[in-house]
């Protein structure tokens, strides 16, 4: 809706990039999420190269005035999950060994839940900015899918289908 709405105003489109852009960090989403978002959204939302490096140039000032170098929840969650799972092992070397192999576990985790739910979120962007609220209908069944791929596709094919019924086959095949 507000790339429609701001189809003539660039200095108003800039600006909800850059609201875009805060709001994905205020909901701890990683510097690579936002880029990997950005993609999208610089596709929905183009602008002239000096405009758009303006905008890179305030996104970046932005990161580095809130120091945008965190560990995610999820990635924190997973980290816990796998150190109290090493700890339940009982002997020192499986201590060790379960904590080294239950932080990677987690942090893995925590990386593909994260990444799920930046794809969930671009999603449900591409959805409404292309589609409106007729686009929002397809979120319960895609928030159901876990598979980070098929996500992944449905992203992908945001760019080039022209009705929200041309994105089904992408994630229930005949």
């Amino acid at each position: 809706m507000k790339t429609q709405e701001t189809r003539h105003d660039e200095e108003g489109r800039k600006e909800w990039k850059l609201y875009l852009a805060r709001w994905l960090y205020e909901r701890g989403y990683g510097r690579e999420d936002v880029i990997n978002l950005f993609w999208f959204i610089d596709w929905m939302m183009s602008l002239p190269e000096e405009v758009e490096e303006e905008i890179w140039q305030e996104i970046r000032e932005y990161e580095e005035v809130e120091q945008m170098a965190y560990i995610t929840s999820v990635e924190r969650i997973g980290f816990k999950r796998g150190v109290q799972e090493g700890n339940l092992l009982g002997r020192q070397e499986g201590r060790r060994l379960g904590r080294e192999e239950g932080v990677q576990q987690g942090i893995q985790q925590g990386v593909q839940q994260g990444i799920r739910e930046g794809l969930l979120a671009g999603i449900e962007l591409g959805l409404e900015l292309k589609f409106g609220s007729a686009g929002l209908f397809l979120l319960p069944e895609i928030y159901k899918i876990e598979d980070v791929d098929v996500l992944r596709a449905i992203h992908e094919g945001l760019k080039v289908v022209t009705t929200v019924e041309e994105l089904r086959p992408i994630y229930q095949p005949a």
